[in-house]
């Protein structure tokens, strides 16, 4: 699973870079300078290893291009869906022939003194990494992508008076929270416990849903955080069953 997670490792620096500081270019080349490191650092330098290294790297650039695109006036949100998706299932159907993490990164593991790092296999440390860093940004991307792909929302409007994410404040520092909260309490085996973050949620928008004197606008908002909701918990379920 070491290239999935280099995949993974790469997508969730290009994301969290851009939402740092949106430039061109730079954030993708971040990502995937960053997992090209790791790969080294975990001694992944097998000649199948470089070559899978080759294609993360160009699955790393190519998503932050079409994310770039995707949401540009006049751009297809289909199309970073459709980089990520192919990413993942040639990534997930090749995960059997990936190279064992050690190097470097095996021995700083098992000297470290934190206690849930010490003598982690690095190829868990990685694909662990990967997982939480999609939580924080990654997923973020991925809603908005399937909400303007679906036309629940327009990315031409984003943060704009009419958008419906200006309307449900919090939403992009919420999910990423509570993504990270159903993956962790689902890792620590407490998956009653991450239902209980869902019902939360939901509980904490309904006034937020109903405020709106506009039939329309209530539609609109109630589609808009169920959409944005079930794909946000999409991501983080989706990570747990490749941690599991």
């Amino acid at each position: 699973m070491s290239w999935l997670a280099l995949l993974l490792v790469g997508w969730a620096v290009t994301d969290l870079a851009f939402s740092v500081r949106p430039m061109r270019v730079v954030p993708e080349c971040l990502g995937a300078g960053v997992a090209v490191l790791l790969a080294l650092l975990g001694g992944l330098t097998e000649p199948r290893d470089l070559v899978a290294l080759l294609v993360v790297v160009a699955a790393v650039l190519a998503w932050g291009q079409s994310v770039t695109r995707g949401f540009a006036a006049g751009g297809r949100a289909s199309l970073p869906l459709i980089v990520l998706g192919g990413s993942l299932v040639v990534a997930l159907a090749a995960a059997g022939a990936a190279g064992h993490a050690g190097g470097p990164l095996q021995d700083w593991l098992d000297a470290s003194p934190v206690a849930l790092l010490h003598g982690l296999d690095a190829d868990r440390f990685l694909l662990l990494l990967g997982a939480f860093g999609v939580q924080m940004s990654t997923g973020n991307v991925v809603v908005r992508l399937v909400l303007a792909a679906t036309g629940t929302m327009s990315p031409a409007r984003h943060a704009m008076p009419g958008d419906p994410e200006t309307r449900l404040k919090g939403g992009r520092l919420l999910g990423p929270m509570e993504r990270i909260f159903i993956l962790g309490l689902g890792l620590a085996g407490h998956v009653t416990a991450a239902s209980i973050v869902i019902a939360a949620k939901g509980l904490l928008r309904f006034p937020e849903l109903q405020s709106s004197r506009e039939q329309a606008q209530v539609h609109q908002l109630t589609e808009y955080f169920l959409v944005g909701s079930f794909i946000s918990w999409m991501v983080a379920l989706g990570s747990l069953v490749l941690l599991a």
